[in-house]
């Protein structure tokens, strides 16, 4: 061959080596606008202990009211002198070293309801707690923002109500190939073929049948987008791990998203709660902190904003089986790379001055959270999701 048609075939197939990569490239960069921002929403459902996940430990009152379940102040990670991590937090204390990680202290809502399902309700559907919605506010985001149903994914197997709106509902997805795998299935096709406008204008059959439309159009399009990128980062075997790289398989595959949302169960630690918390806390901490890794590698970090509560707090004081039964007010963490405000955002709790239950007083109202993050963050108005105006904090 001579050396000119060597050259020249060489080039030829160097191109198309390169050709699949630079296809994809400009997909990625045809898809979403530039700044496409997503919030990722991650619940520590049965409300976790945070006096034992931020500790006052240089505070009397919290170890008298806690004679064996305080956390030692030798095993403290100190945020300055007088708040400091739980041990297992180490991978927060990066982030919160880093200055890409706000702890917001006192966080809660008037007149506080000690009920798990009914807690978690007005913190999904973002109500004063004398009033019973029945659409979460990431539904009502979908409702008067959204064009299709995967622009907000729940990574777990059932739909939260946080994600159910009037006219539209989110996906929910424990991962892109299960999802796939069901809806391809021929029982699922055989169903929905015998959806009809009848059907869909009732109002439990349409709402089954819709919903059934919906995962099944949002299946093939998460799946195609998502099939190519693979995480190789390490997220352990735990289902928390495994939600959270799903989450960065779907966030790196620059899917149409807005909002995710996981959950984290178990911290409902009424007896022997030391070792369940110290468990509970070690594998968010380290689920958290990998997917912000593998998000900075992906490049993708940066328009990602990773919001984490509770439905509520726990009572000051521990009670007779080693625990901690529920309570009010309670710490949010909020991880980024814009952050208003990183850092301590307020003051710690005060233990002086307890409501009439001895619970913590709220001193920020979640929904001003969430009003920050819809107007700064999604950038829509925080009134057509929350129904009401409600001033925002400064976070970012």
């Amino acid at each position: 061959m001579k050396r000119r048609d060597f050259i020249k075939n060489s080039a030829l197939a160097s191109s198309f080596f390169l050709v699949p990569a630079f296809v994809k490239a400009m997909d990625l960069q045809l898809q979403l606008p530039q700044g496409f921002k997503r919030l990722v929403i991650i619940q520590l459902a049965g409300g976790n202990d945070g006096l034992n996940t931020i500790v006052p430990y240089r505070n009397d009152i919290y170890y008298r009211e806690r004679p064996t379940i305080a956390i030692d102040r030798k095993d403290v990670l100190p945020m300055n002198d007088e708040l400091g991590f739980h041990k297992n937090l180490a991978p927060l204390k990066k982030l919160f070293d880093a200055g890409e990680l706000s702890v917001i202290n006192n966080v809660g809502y008037p007149n506080p309801n000690r009920s798990h399902f009914r807690s978690t309700d007005i913190w999904h559907t973002a109500s004063d707690s004398d009033k019973f919605l029945n659409h979460g506010w990431v539904g009502r985001y979908l409702d008067n923002y959204g064009s299709e149903p995967y622009n907000a994914i729940e990574i777990g197997n059932s739909l939260s109500l946080i994600m159910q709106g009037e006219s539209k509902n989110g996906v929910v997805a424990r991962d892109a190939s299960m999802l796939h795998k069901i809806t391809s299935d021929p029982y699922f096709e055989q169903v929905l073929q015998y959806n009809t406008d009848q059907h869909l204008s009732e109002h439990n059959m349409g709402y089954l049948y819709q919903t059934m439309i919906d995962a099944k159009q949002s299946a093939s399009y998460i799946y195609e987008k998502s099939k190519v990128t693979r995480s190789n980062f390490d997220y352990g075997k735990s289902p928390f791990g495994k939600q959270m790289k799903t989450l960065a398989e779907f966030i790196n595959s620059r899917l149409d998203t807005k909002v995710y949302y996981a959950s984290l169960a178990g911290f409902d630690t009424h007896a022997n709660q030391a070792r369940k918390q110290d468990a509970l806390l070690k594998d968010y901490a380290e689920g958290v902190s990998t997917l912000v890794a593998d998000l900075k590698a992906n490049n993708t970090f940066n328009d990602t904003l990773i919001l984490t509560f509770s439905e509520f707090g726990r009572r000051v004081a521990q009670n007779a089986a080693n625990g901690t039964d529920h309570g009010a007010a309670n710490n949010v963490f909020v991880i980024g790379k814009q952050l208003k405000r990183p850092g301590l955002f307020n003051a710690a709790p005060d233990l002086t001055k307890l409501d009439k239950n001895g619970d913590l007083v709220h001193e920020i109202d979640f929904r001003s959270i969430y009003a920050n993050i819809m107007e700064k963050w999604l950038e829509v108005r925080s009134e057509d999701l929350l129904g009401q105006a409600i001033g925002p904090v400064n976070i970012v």
